[in-house]
């Protein structure tokens, strides 16, 4: 069964950089749409970004596009978010998701990371 593990997490000055990692075990992350979300206290959990398993298309969240970037490595079974320009708005727990579709859909996703708290320094 796939398994998920974020790291890459923590705390960086606004307008920072950071980059998080979605690692897999268990099965072969490239058979899976993968897709980022986050919530922050007291807000649903938000879809920031996706990446698709098929022809690596990706997606990015309006209000984190051109600041966010998803990529994946097949040979390292990891998936990536970069993070730059770093806002106090994107303080939130992120986690990684799998998916058969490539959608933002979160019920779609049938397997979670545990989550990797990113906060933002003032």
């Amino acid at each position: 069964q796939l398994q998920l593990v974020e790291s890459g997490g923590g705390l960086v000055l606004p307008g920072g950089s950071l980059r998080l990692s979605c690692a897999a075990s268990g099965s072969t992350l490239e058979n899976y749409a993968i897709g980022w979300f986050r919530q922050a206290p007291g807000k649903e959990r938000e879809g920031v970004s996706c990446i698709s398993n098929s022809d690596g298309s990706t997606w990015c969240a309006d209000s984190v596009k051109g600041r966010f970037t998803v990529s994946r490595d097949n040979a390292k079974n990891t998936v990536y978010l970069q993070i730059n320009g770093r806002k106090p708005e994107d303080e939130a727990v992120y986690y990684c998701g799998a998916a058969w579709l490539y959608t933002v859909l979160t019920y779609e996703y049938a397997y979670w990371g545990q989550g990797s708290q990113v906060a933002v320094s003032s």
